[in-house]
């Protein structure tokens, strides 16, 4: 089919059009801003046009020659009055897909009762775009789903950063009480795909889920659990409201007030797929339990969106791992540290010193707080500096070198080496070499950590002074060997 995407741009349209493209649709994404799209790995095979849903006549050129199309967009949290701008965005949408001749809308809303009266505004709002989509002439599918798990999930991300940073917490009463049934990336995305290809489907409401059916809190437990943290100590009171607790949210989370707000007024509200509108009744499909879709979500240990991708440290590259589009907040904390110097050295020379590091040579810099440091891993049962390694000169993936394994070995541009000493989180460090156009070599030296709870960034906060001066040193002192030959 000719299927346009409105939000290719976001967190759930950014996933599905690669999945749209496997399934053999011809894809067009509408945007405000294109250029936006111009990064993405699947760029060349799409068609790109300017469109915005508050403005019809953009819409009506858009959506020439189209059969179906995706409406993934919503304004919440955007300055103003989101709940209109979205009623207008939907109005537009319905009328020029009506006189485009488009047969199908697909509308990812949220999951919640039918009653506007008991919903929060923001689930409230997401009823009523699909009720205006579906007022015209055009079948509307809508889909509604609860919390998406996924890395870059709003959603997600504000129940990640609540259970890293604090391993106490006082909440509202209702956050042990209400009932959701969250949902892995990868499984909204098969739905939404499977819904096009289903006569059945089209004018319906249909809600989708994973297996597992609890609270919030129990959600938190979940996370803490898959990602190697202690029990989460929370203590429900009944005195918290939903302004005071998104103030919590915006100050202990990356996420900003203006989206955490209505965010956690949704969390009132149980949001648990009701029998009679089960997807699977119509899509044989069987969904992740949580436990799965939180680890898919946190296999990745880093952010993707560098050039110095962390891509090959992940188990595997799924919708679930921060993409390039998503925002700041997306894909967890991770701290660095980076230092780049230029040397008269051949890149082959420096690559040789750099990959000659550890052992007998030591680190160039501190090695007696190097040393140290490997005999008190020790002390706490980890591998230490024993290790040594296997050459003096040369190293291959997966060797040990004293505390950390060679994780990737590109001659002569790129070593990059995991830190398997006890640490609260995950540690990397890694070097590139480089030539510009002068002939002048250069070396980029990146310190990566993944902390883990309050430790991880107790840990890198407090030994940052010190890691900043050996970590610039070592950068020199390699720079300088490899001149001297």
């Amino acid at each position: 089919m000719r299927v346009a995407v409105i939000g290719a741009t976001g967190y759930v349209g950014g996933r599905l059009v690669p999945e749209l493209l496997a399934a053999g649709h011809n894809v067009r994404c509408l945007a405000r801003t294109p250029a936006r799209l111009d990064e993405v790995e699947w760029r060349p095979d799409i068609e790109v046009t300017a469109a915005d849903v508050l403005d019809r006549g953009s819409l009506d050129a858009a959506f020439e020659g189209i059969e179906a199309v995706y409406y993934l967009v919503h304004a919440m949290g955007q300055a103003g009055d989101f709940a209109e701008s979205d009623r207008i965005g939907a109005e537009n949408t319905r009328m020029a897909a009506e006189s485009a001749g488009v047969s199908r809308i697909v509308y990812l809303g949220g999951l919640g009762e039918d009653d506007p009266d008991k919903l929060s505004s923001h689930l409230a709002s997401r009823h009523e775009v699909g009720k205006v989509l579906a007022s015209g002439g055009v079948s509307v599918t809508e889909l509604r789903a609860a919390v998406i798990i996924g890395s870059g999930s709003a959603s997600f991300e504000m129940l990640r950063h609540l259970a890293e940073v604090l391993p106490a917490m006082i909440c509202p009463r209702w956050v042990t009480k209400t009932k959701c049934q969250p949902i892995a990336i990868a499984d909204v995305l098969h739905y939404l795909v499977a819904v096009i290809g289903s006569p059945e489907a089209a004018d319906q409401i249909l809600e989708i889920g994973g297996p597992d059916v609890l609270s919030y809190r129990d959600m938190m437990d979940r996370y803490a659990s898959a990602a190697g943290l202690r029990r989460r100590l929370i203590i429900p009171v009944p005195i918290l409201t939903p302004r005071l607790s998104s103030h919590w949210v915006n100050l202990v989370t990356p996420l900003p007030y203006v989206l955490a707000r209505p965010l956690v007024d949704s969390l009132i509200n149980d949001v648990v797929v009701h029998p009679d509108r089960d997807i699977n009744r119509l899509i044989d499909h069987t969904p992740l339990t949580l436990d799965r879709a939180i680890e898919r979500a946190l296999a990745v240990v880093g952010d993707l969106r560098l050039t110095t991708s962390w891509m090959d440290s992940a188990r595997s590259n799924t919708a679930a791992l921060p993409l390039a589009q998503d925002p700041d907040w997306s894909g967890g904390t991770i701290y660095e540290n980076t230092q780049e110097v230029t040397t008269t050295a051949s890149p082959s020379a420096l690559f040789a010193t750099v990959v000659g590091i550890g052992g007998e040579r030591g680190w160039y810099a501190a090695n007696v707080l190097w040393t140290i440091r490997g005999a008190l891993d020790k002390l706490i049962g980890g591998v230490g500096m024993r290790r040594g390694r296997r050459d003096a000169d040369e190293l291959r993936v997966g060797d040990a070198l004293d505390f950390f394994r060679v994780e990737a070995h590109e001659r002569p541009k790129l070593l990059r080496l995991r830190a398997e000493m006890k640490v609260p989180g995950g540690a990397w460090l890694e070097w590139r070499i480089t030539t510009d156009e002068t002939g002048v070599t250069h070396l980029r030296q990146l310190a990566r950590f993944h902390p883990r709870g309050v430790a991880g960034r107790a840990y890198w906060w407090v030994l940052l002074p010190i890691h900043k001066v050996i970590w610039k040193q070592l950068a020199e002192r390699l720079a300088a060997a490899a001149e001297q030959g």
